[in-house]
């Protein structure tokens, strides 16, 4: 085990692949130098074909990036887009409002239930029609 590099956790739970990243030039028949963070420069760069997997991509989950308006420190802030639900969850002695929210530059099933008046109070434009 003398000069293998884990990368995060040792043992069972540690990361079979990491990244993705790219492929800078092919070495050989079954060797590919690849480009790789600055945090990780103490790891030789050129891996045989075996270590490496395809990365595809999923399409779906892909935003546009002029949906989205990025700040300077690369960050978004995330609008609700409407309310699909309501529900009152009880306690021992409370009952408490739910409201079941789709975000925008998210699919449905992404929606999250967010306590009622948090939300309110949060975003009061959501609650006009209703």
């Amino acid at each position: 085990m003398k000069g293998i590099a884990r990368f995060g956790q040792s043992g069972k739970l540690s990361p079979r692949f990491i990244g993705p990243y790219e492929i800078i030039e092919r070495m050989g028949q079954v060797a590919y130098k690849l480009a790789l963070p600055s945090y990780m420069s103490d790891i030789h760069n050129v891996f045989h074909v075996s270590m490496l997997r395809k990365w595809v991509t999923d399409e779906s989950k892909r935003v546009l990036k002029k949906d989205i308006e990025l700040q300077k420190d690369l960050t978004y802030v995330e609008e609700p887009e409407m309310i699909l639900g309501r529900e009152v969850r009880k306690l021992r002695s409370r009952m408490i409002p739910f409201v079941k929210v789709k975000w925008k530059n998210r699919p449905v099933k992404h929606a999250t239930w967010e306590i009622e008046a948090e939300f309110k109070r949060k975003f009061p434009h959501l609650f006009d029609d209703v």
